[in-house]
Parts: C-alpha cells; sequence; structure tokens
C-alpha cells in the first residue's frame, strides 16, 4: 500500500490522500522507459517529487494507459496533490511505501 502526502519543506503534512494506493501489482506492469516518473515508485520505500517533477508526473497521468494500469480514482488523487504542490512553493508530494 502506498499512501500520499503532500509537505512542507521542513516535512509538515499539509494534505493526505484520501486513499491509499495498492500499486503492487499495477507497479509491476509499469513500463519505466515510457513512464519514468511512475516506474521508480517502489511500493515498500518512500519517494519524494518536487513541484518541477510534479509537472512531468502529471502529463505521465494524463496518458490512457497510465489510467488502465492505476484506475481513475488513484490517477485523480494523484493530479489533485500534483496541482497542491504547484500551487505554493516549498512543497512536496510524497508516496509512502509500507
Amino acid at each position: 500500500m502506498i499512501n500520499l502526502q503532500v509537505r512542507t519543506g521542513s516535512g509538515d503534512i499539509v494534505s493526505r490522500g484520501s486513499c491509499g494506493l495498492d500499486w503492487a501489482t499495477a507497479l509491476q506492469r509499469i513500463d519505466e522507459d515510457r513512464f519514468p516518473f511512475l516506474g521508480s515508485l517502489l511500493p515498500y520505500a518512500d519517494t519524494m517529487f518536487n513541484s518541477r517533477q510534479t509537472r512531468r508526473l502529471l502529463r505521465e497521468t494524463a496518458d490512457p494507459a497510465v489510467r488502465d494500469l492505476l484506475g481513475q480514482e488513484a490517477v485523480t488523487e494523484i493530479e489533485r496533490l500534483c496541482r497542491e504542490v504547484e500551487r505554493q512553493p516549498h512543497r512536496y508530494l510524497w508516496f509512502l511505501g509500507d
């Protein structure tokens, strides 16, 4: 299970994803060359993206193949949190693995 959070540069949590994402099987099917940001996520480790990286992550989530792999609800959640990171300075999107 991977949970999502938006944090400040000092680590304070400013927003949480509304649901945990079960990506263990989906991550194995992601083409890492085609989707390098999603392909870099690990189900058992934490990954952080800054605002520049979230812009690229949004381009990946716009691909219909990603929606098929992860599901519409998960993609909508990622997109919402990416936009939150982009709205305020010093915000980061965290994917928290088990």
